[in-house]
């Protein structure tokens, strides 16, 4: 009976490996008086906007590296569908090479029917865009690459 209860690490990399393959951020599975729930991501976090890289996946990449994880991005504040303009026939709030100032408006991110404006936060240029339109956000998750001015 107490392997019946136990955890099977197994398992779960399979459902994780699920996870990643089809794009979900949570799995809720229940069998008997077992249940088992998965989840990506921030639950509930407080949203911060933040023009610097928190999980770039390491700190003190020298200066005299230009490599892309070096320049700042622009970051999802909230967890939602990301719109790059304020409707579809409208142009994007910003393209590659457009200069930003920290209260503009670079795209909306949709959540539960609450449209957030997103702003740069920071003054500079917009050198990629790295999401799609229509595209689920996590908390947290690059928008944009910016490079300050």
């Amino acid at each position: 009976m107490a392997d019946e209860q136990a955890f099977d690490l197994e398992k779960i990399r399979e459902l994780i490996t699920l996870m990643d393959e089809h794009g979900l951020s949570e799995i809720s599975l229940s069998q008997g008086d077992q249940s088992w729930k998965l989840r990506r991501g921030a639950t509930e976090a407080v949203p911060m906007i933040s023009a610097a890289p928190p999980q770039a996946g390491g700190a003190g990449g020298g200066d005299d590296q230009p490599d892309e994880p070096t320049i700042p991005t622009i970051n999802s504040p909230t967890v939602g569908t990301f719109y790059s303009a304020p409707s579809p026939d409208d142009p994007p709030f910003v393209k590659v090479g457009q200069a930003v100032s920290p209260d503009s408006v670079v795209c909306i991110v949709e959540a539960m029917k609450v449209f957030n404006q997103i702003q740069a936060e920071t003054a500079g240029t917009i050198v990629e865009v790295l999401v799609e339109d229509g595209d689920a956000v996590e908390f947290g998750q690059p928008l944009f690459r910016i490079q300050p001015t």
